[in-house]
């Protein structure tokens, strides 16, 4: 195995336009971003809907699918056939659609996708923002005629967010973000949302937006109950690195928030691979003797052959690890 391997992967965003974006995703991280309403930067990504780039190191130019494929050391020699987790950042300046993720075998049954259980840490959100998250119904007969009749107010749950909340969405969650937040999104690999309202929106061709009501009604977990996170807290100097989701309650990914003030070693023990946004400050990754600079909107991967690293500086971080893949 070759030394370049003890290094990490930095990755390239891709964005996508979306109805609902914005503009802050150039003002607030600096990316270089198309013209128009840009909702969704794609951070570390496998996904075919828009494949990460490799930008150093001996894999540069390669996408991220395809290196999980053709080095399958990087990523401790994994089982599944796709890239398991995806990082992006949403940039919600009107209101996301009311939806819904399927599971994993509903999700490869109809779709041939993985099911998406995601996660949300609020990056930004404006005075008095709320979520879209969960519902009222106790039985599915309450559901679907709430969704028939349009009965959203009794139907929908909110809840409100500021600014450093953290969110879990398991699979079968109603959900919506809503105007005014930004969001850092950790989710399964996968890209199947079922809408059960748009608000009456016509998309670029003047028509109404499609809805998904049957899947949707299928794949509701009724009735809802919102999980409880159990989140700890490090000290290790004047660093702290949060836990905000892990196994049991969630089985497909561990998500934690590091903040960094001076000088944080840190080493990989039995994770497969770690995934890395940095979301403020600025700093260096040392990584096998070798110093990386650390700036926010960065994004990289570290993976299995890096066995410890040291954060320093004034950073923070998102952290995720597979759990299941």
């Amino acid at each position: 195995m070759s030394s370049m391997t003890q290094a990490p992967l930095f990755l390239k965003p891709v964005f996508h336009e979306k109805i609902w974006g914005g503009r802050h995703l150039a003002t607030d991280f600096g990316y270089q971003i198309p013209a128009g309403p840009i909702g969704e930067c794609w951070a570390i990504s496998g996904h075919p809907h828009g494949v990460s780039i490799v930008a150093n190191g001996e894999f540069a130019g390669q996408n991220l699918a395809t290196l999980y494929q053709s080095q399958p050391a990087l990523f401790n020699y994994p089982q599944g056939d796709r890239f398991p987790l995806l990082t992006k950042i949403l940039d919600a300046n009107a209101k996301l659609s009311v939806q819904v993720h399927p599971g994993d075998e509903y999700a490869r049954t109809h779709e041939g996708e993985l099911g998406k259980t995601e996660c949300w840490y609020v990056l930004k959100a404006q005075p008095n923002a709320y979520l879209i998250y969960g519902h009222q119904a106790k039985s599915r007969a309450e559901l679907a005629e709430l969704i028939d009749t349009g009965q959203w107010d009794q139907l929908l749950g909110k809840l409100p967010v500021k600014t450093g909340d953290f969110v879990y969405v398991p699979s079968g969650t109603i959900h919506a973000l809503t105007e005014g937040i930004e969001v850092l999104e950790t989710q399964q690999s996968s890209d199947v949302t079922y809408r059960l309202y748009d608000y009456d929106r016509k998309g670029p061709d003047g028509k109404l937006r499609e809805l998904h009501l049957a899947p949707a009604k299928a794949v509701i977990t009724v009735p809802f109950v919102a999980p409880q996170l159990h989140q700890t807290t490090q000290t290790v100097g004047a660093s702290t690195v949060t836990t905000l989701v892990a196994p049991p309650t969630s089985p497909y990914f561990t998500v934690q928030k590091v903040v960094v003030n001076g000088e944080l070693p840190q080493q990989m023990g039995s994770q497969a691979f770690v995934l890395a946004s940095v979301i403020a400050g600025h700093g260096e990754l040392v990584v096998a003797g070798q110093t990386y600079p650390l700036a926010k909107g960065q994004h990289f991967i570290l993976p299995h052959p890096v066995t410890d690293w040291t954060f320093r500086g004034q950073l923070t971080l998102i952290t995720s690890v597979p759990d299941k893949y």
